[in-house]
């Protein structure tokens, strides 16, 4: 396909699982598109959709509607989106363009490497999101501000990294390119460890803490309420990133253990160099 002059308000889009973050993308770009399809398994969402008027046409069966778009957004968790890919050549038989959300890349570009050369593929992650997931919680302006990160492979064409940026400025983000495993790389420190640390946090309080709890564990613990579903494909396909991640926590973590024990005076140090590390962070985001 070739990208010159297609501009987004000619693109037929279909968004594969709406949820919070495929629901939030098809509220971005309604009226900015020709055509906007939706998918999902869920029939209580499939009906809320239709309440809502958030897609032209929606369904279960992506047989039914994947044909019918030129642009196709993979919007599920991890493990469905490789599911999704390796399906995709039975579900739709034309050529089109194939984006994902997924919060991990590198096995996502990898299934996306073995579609047939009818497919156009990109790979995409935005980073946004809350811990209440589902259509009911999704928001047109999710995506405002946010970065969105794409990662191309080396087929893909100018045609669908113009329709990428495309999307993204329609809705809002802020397109950023990056290598795939460097994505990894990073996610793993700054959105996958925190997870961790905050289900750690939440599983070592013991009950009868419950009316204790004031914002500082609030904000500290908030990421642990979320659902397993989403993070247990995340976990799985950026595994070894994480490990590098956890390690390094560890050893981090046992350094101020052992200050503490021997009521070592480099805690006080340590603790001034971490906010100042915090500083440095917050600027250069």
């Amino acid at each position: 396909m070739d990208g010159d002059g297609f501009r987004l308000e000619q693109a037929r889009i279909a968004i594969v699982g709406l949820g919070l973050m495929g629901g939030s993308l098809a509220l971005a770009l309604q009226g900015r598109c020709a055509v906007l399809y939706g998918v999902d398994s869920d029939e209580a969402t499939l009906r809320l959709a239709q309440e809502r008027h958030l897609v032209t046409r929606a369904g279960r069966n992506p047989a039914d509607i994947l044909p019918e778009a030129d642009v196709i957004i993979l919007a599920t968790p991890v493990d469905a989106i490789l599911t999704l890919l390796s399906r995709l050549p039975d579900l739709a038989p034309n050529p089109c363009v194939v984006m994902d959300v997924g919060s991990t890349k590198e096995q996502i570009l990898q299934a996306m490497a073995r579609l047939p050369e009818r497919f156009d593929p990109i790979g995409g992650h935005p980073l946004c999101g809350k811990e209440q997931l589902s259509l009911v919680n999704a928001e047109a302006t999710l995506y405002r501000g946010a970065p969105f990160f794409l990662t191309p492979l080396p087929r893909t064409s100018r045609h669908a990294l113009s329709i990428a940026r495309q999307i993204i400025q329609a809705i809002g983000a802020q397109a950023i390119l990056l290598e795939a495993q460097e994505h990894d790389r990073m996610l793993a420190f700054t959105s996958h460890l925190p997870f961790l640390i905050a289900s750690a946090l939440v599983l070592a309080v013991p009950s009868e803490a419950a009316g204790f709890i004031g914002p500082g564990f609030r904000s500290t613990a908030r990421l642990a309420g979320t659902p397993a579903s989403m993070m247990m494909g995340i976990l799985r396909t950026n595994r070894s990133h994480i490990l590098t991640a956890l390690r390094r926590f560890r050893s981090l973590f046992d350094t101020w253990l052992s200050a503490l024990e021997n009521d070592d005076l480099s805690w006080q140090h340590m603790l001034d160099e971490t906010a100042q590390r915090y500083a440095q962070l917050m600027v250069q985001k």
